[in-house]
């Protein structure tokens, strides 16, 4: 559970709550112990919390994208596909505990079955945690798929700059990085934006792409200033 934990970047109090998010229906079927609960619930309360952390930052970060597009984004985010994706780049397949039929059946490596684990490992951290713990959690590991397959429409707001600043001659656009702070596991980088040679906007992330993509929003803002 440790290790799970360390890949997670979140320590339990209550460590139930995470062997719980482990456990399949199967083993808890097969157990027929009444302490023991599978992980359904939680991964329906999982579920409504993804989709709201999600809804809540494009919402929050894209105010020009249209309601269609941010809908089609956070479907792609939160699906099977992503979700199972995610799961197995925590190892969390290694930990679940499945009944005897499941386990020998690959049921380690369904997808169903590891995005329905993710699920409920997110509701595990938000009833140990809170909702910041929860949407942390989102942050680093779902929403910065956004980085990995940017999406012109959705919070580009370096390409946003650029064409701002692209009617307005002379103006030369550098990005730097200003530093990183954190554990291995949840670095946190500062991004600086200069518009000839100044200063524009600075902004921190989860990795530099986001970092620099903070920086342009400042940037932005500043000058509507």
């Amino acid at each position: 559970m440790r290790e799970l934990e360390a890949r997670l970047g979140y320590t339990f109090h209550d460590k139930t709550l995470l062997e719980t998010a482990l456990t399949h229906s199967s083993y808890a079927n097969e157990t027929r112990r009444r302490e023991t609960e599978c992980n359904e619930r939680l991964e329906f309360l999982g579920d409504a919390i993804l989709g709201l952390v999600v809804a809540d930052w494009l919402y929050r970060n894209c105010p020009h994208v249209p309601e269609g597009r941010m809908t089609r984004t956070r479907a792609e985010l939160v699906c099977e596909n992503s979700l199972a994706e995610t799961s197995t780049l925590l190892g969390i397949g290694d930990f679940l505990r499945l009944g005897k039929g499941e386990d020998h059946g690959g049921g380690r490596t369904r997808k169903s079955i590891l995005a329905d684990a993710f699920e409920a490992t997110l509701a595990a951290v938000y009833l140990d945690g809170g909702m910041e713990s929860a949407e942390e959690i989102v942050r680093r590991l779902i929403l910065t798929k956004l980085e990995e397959r940017p999406d012109p429409g959705v919070a580009d707001y370096k390409t946003r700059l650029q064409e701002q600043l692209q009617g307005k001659n002379g103006h030369v656009i550098a990005y730097e990085m200003a530093g990183e702070e954190g554990p291995d596991h949840d670095k946190r980088f500062t991004a600086i934006v200069r518009i000839d040679g100044e200063e524009a906007g600075r902004g921190t992330g989860h990795n530099k792409k986001e970092a620099e993509q903070a920086a342009a929003r400042e940037a932005l803002e500043n000058q509507k200033q």
